[in-house]
C-alpha cells in the first residue's frame, strides 16, 4: 500500500471511530482533556509510529485547544505509542493484502484506540489507565494530578 492510501485510510477509520480530523491529525476532546493522535514517519523505513498525547486541563496551569503544536510539537502530558501487537499494520514494508490492513486498523480502533481515548478523556479514567499500566505518568504531570487534581494517583 502507497503511503497516500494508507493515511487516506487511516484518516477515513479515524473519522468513522469519532476522531475529528485537524491540523494533520485527529483529536477526541472533553471539558477535561483532548486526546491527540499522529502519524510519525519513521526515517528509517518506510512505517509509522502512533503518536498518542493525551493533555489535561488545568495541569501545570495550562487549558489547551486543539492545534497543530498538539500534534506535531508539544509532548502532551502523558504520551504513549500504539501495542506492539499493531505495529504490523504500521509497517507498510510488511506485505499485506489492503483488504487485511483495513481489518488491522479497524481492529486498531475498536479494540485499542476508542476504549483508550474515552477512558483518557476524563482524569478519572487518566487514574485508571495509570493504575492499571497502560500508561506511565512522568513525575511532575504525577505530582500535579495528584496535588491539583486530588487524583491520589
Amino acid at each position: 500500500m502507497e503511503n497516500k492510501n494508507f493515511k487516506k485510510l487511516f484518516s477515513n477509520i479515524a473519522r468513522a471511530s469519532g476522531f475529528e480530523e485537524a491540523f494533520s491529525g485527529w483529536f477526541k476532546e472533553s471539558n477535561e482533556c483532548i486526546v491527540s493522535l499522529g502519524l510519525q514517519k519513521s526515517n528509517y523505513g518506510n512505517y509509522y509510529y502512533l503518536n498518542i498525547k493525551i493533555y489535561v486541563n488545568g495541569v501545570f496551569d495550562r487549558n489547551y485547544m486543539k492545534s497543530k503544536e498538539l500534534v506535531n510539537k508539544e509532548i502532551g502530558n502523558i504520551f504513549r505509542r500504539q501495542p506492539k501487537e499493531y505495529e504490523i499494520v504500521l509497517n507498510l514494508e510488511t506485505q499485506m493484502e489492503d483488504d487485511e490492513r483495513k481489518q488491522r486498523l479497524e481492529s486498531l480502533f475498536s479494540k485499542f484506540l476508542v476504549p483508550f481515548t474515552n477512558k483518557a478523556l476524563t482524569r478519572l479514567g487518566i487514574k485508571e489507565l495509570a493504575q492499571n499500566n497502560e500508561i506511565a505518568l512522568l513525575p511532575a504531570v504525577k505530582k500535579e494530578l495528584n496535588e491539583k487534581m486530588g487524583l491520589a494517583i
